[in-house]
């Protein structure tokens, strides 16, 4: 068992290129001998790379099998794509059941961890959010920042102190969980009087780590220290203590009182805890709805237990309507907590250190397993054409493709991204209806002034957007001439078929500059644009549109108006240039 551990985070590090050694050939190799011998860890990753074609033949059919062996075997990651899959109908039939058959076996295991520990919450940057700067993306921290975060908390500057301390509790925002600097920080604001570092400090010695040993006592007395200031997790603290009987007798009833005073001050963790107790009968009556009420409170601050127990009253109908798809959305969003998670701080650190192809592979990973924000990456690295891993006419139709995917899951940048692809005809044909039924979901469902901008530059110029029935007569019934025709076609013909998509055109525009301050100067050089072009038109072919109404060639000069209208202009002509030169 031991040699086969071995192998296989060989076989990762290659795939990955952990320590710049990424070999894909080589990790293929490996993966297919370890699944001879009954690895469910290589069937998964033969799975990944059958489904995006990555080293090997495209195949989603073969991904299919190498997944289901997966999770047969115990593949936390095989359960969680099937779930996926399942979900969404990705290459099977969607089934809401069996898709919450296989998140409920990953998020059952994830919650066990949690229960142990509150987890390490997982920093999921967005490449497309500063492609020009992603140093200063505001899910990591900058090294510099960080640096004079640590001269302010040595001047003494309170709140950085405790808000370091958290970063090195739990190591977010890139940064390694540090426990004795934690300990240290959290002992500086504590002397400051802190009441936040009080209660952190109490949690360490609860938990018990290097730094704090598990100590009861010295717990008891922080967060009596820190509750004595009315702070909700020194009260979270105690009612903890006396739940579970740590250096104090059990005492439900005491455990309440902290808790529910915890829950009035809004911590999350309380309110979970009181549900919990209600749910669980506890020391007080089981009530079904009262635990909805507070796990369904916590859940909005994302406790990640109180959602993971309002799934499980969804999938069982528990004091609740069963609901399958919410039941199936909530599962998804706790087994998104899973260790797989710190693959997105590895991958954002080989895209900032350029090795995209190592990015690409761990965010595409991530992608396969449902997690929008890894669609989204895997897309924008995909089109813009720096992997090596992948070939090149293949790049456009599978960014499409992950685009998609993220924008079924809420993204309103992905939707914009897939009219986008349509427009332009990126991995697929133009098509400007799909184009603008895209940009149109984006505007009305996220208002995306983006969309409302794109929206109105196809009005203007009457692109893939069908006009209301009624609005304008045909072209034969207000032009019968076909030279006509032909010498209006490109602006004041276009204009009468789309007089109603101008006005609508300068509505969006104005729209997309009150959704968003960045769209000001775009909209502003779009409407001159519009409005001097509409204005030539006028001018140069003296609205015939409206003229054509009043006095009705059709029945006053015969089939042959049109004949007439070019003379007349062809006269106009002569007679101006004669005025010129002569």
């Amino acid at each position: 068992m031991g040699h086969l551990k071995a192998m296989e985070k060989m076989a990762d590090a290659l795939l990955f290129g952990n320590f710049g050694m990424q070999n894909i050939t080589a990790a293929i190799q490996l993966y297919e001998s370890l699944a001879q011998e009954g690895s469910y860890k290589a069937q998964n990753a033969l799975g990944f790379l059958s489904s995006y074609g990555i080293g090997m033949e495209y195949n989603q059919a073969k991904a299919l099998i190498y997944y289901t062996f997966g999770s047969a075997g115990g593949s936390m990651m095989s359960q969680m794509i099937l779930g996926y899959r399942y979900l969404s109908g990705i290459n099977v039939l969607q089934n809401c059941e069996v898709a919450l058959n296989h998140y409920k076996k990953v998020a059952d295991y994830i919650a066990d961890k949690l229960e142990k520990s509150e987890g390490i919450p997982v920093e999921k940057v967005r490449l497309t959010e500063r492609p020009e700067n992603l140093s200063s993306n505001s899910e990591i921290l900058d090294w510099d920042i960080y640096q004079y975060y640590k001269f302010l908390a040595e001047r003494g500057d309170i709140q950085i102190q405790v808000s370091l301390g958290q970063l090195h509790l739990i190591g977010r925002k890139g940064l390694d969980q540090d426990y004795y600097k934690a300990l240290y920080y959290f002992l500086k604001a504590a002397k400051a009087g802190s009441a936040n570092a009080m209660a952190f400090i109490g949690k360490m010695y609860l938990e018990g780590n290097d730094a704090a040993p598990q100590n009861n006592a010295t717990a008891f007395k922080y967060f009596s220290m820190a509750a004595n200031k009315g702070n909700a997790i020194g009260l979270h603290g105690l009612g903890l203590l006396y739940f579970y009987g740590k250096g104090v007798p059990v005492n439900y009833a005491e455990a309440l009182k902290y808790f529910q005073k915890a829950a009035e001050k809004g911590w999350p963790n309380a309110q979970f805890q009181l549900g919990f107790m209600y749910y669980s009968g506890s020391g007080v009556w089981k009530d079904y709805k009262l635990a909805f009420k507070y796990f369904y409170l916590a859940s909005q601050s994302g406790q990640p237990l109180a959602i993971y127990y309002l799934a499980k009253m969804y999938a069982t109908g528990t004091g609740v309507l069963r609901s399958c798809r919410t039941a199936v959305e909530l599962y998804k969003g706790v087994c998104e907590l899973g260790h797989w998670a710190e693959k997105f701080l590895t991958a954002y650190f080989a895209y900032k250190d350029g090795d995209i192809d190592s990015s690409l592979i761990q965010y595409a990973l991530l992608a396969e397993m449902g997690y929008e924000v890894a669609q989204s990456n895997s897309a924008f690295i995909l089109e813009s054409k720096k992997a090596k891993i992948i070939e090149k006419e293949k790049m456009y139709p599978m960014a499409l493709l992950l685009w998609n995917r993220a924008a079924i899951q809420g993204n309103a940048f992905a939707r914009v991204k897939i009219g986008d692809y349509h427009y332009y005809g990126f991995g697929t044909k133009k098509d400007y209806e799909t184009a603008a039924k895209h940009y149109s979901i984006a505007a009305d469902k996220y208002h995306s002034a983006q969309a409302m901008f794109n929206l109105a530059y196809m009005y203007e110029h009457g692109l893939g957007i069908s006009k209301p029935r009624g609005s304008h007569s045909t072209p034969r019934q207000s032009c019968s001439g076909k030279s006509l025709h032909l010498l209006l076609s490109s602006s004041s013909y276009r204009e009468l078929l789309l007089q109603e998509d101008i006005h609508l055109a300068r509505r969006l525009y104005d729209m997309a500059a009150q959704t968003s301050p960045d769209a000001n100067m775009p909209v502003l050089l779009a409407l001159i644009k519009l409005e001097t072009v509409h204005l030539l038109q006028d001018v140069l072919f003296f609205n015939f549109t409206m003229i054509w109404k009043w006095i009705k060639l059709d029945n006053t000069l015969g089939p042959y108006w049109d004949l007439f209208v070019i003379g007349l202009i062809v006269a106009v002509l002569i007679f101006l240039l004669r005025n010129r030169f002569g």
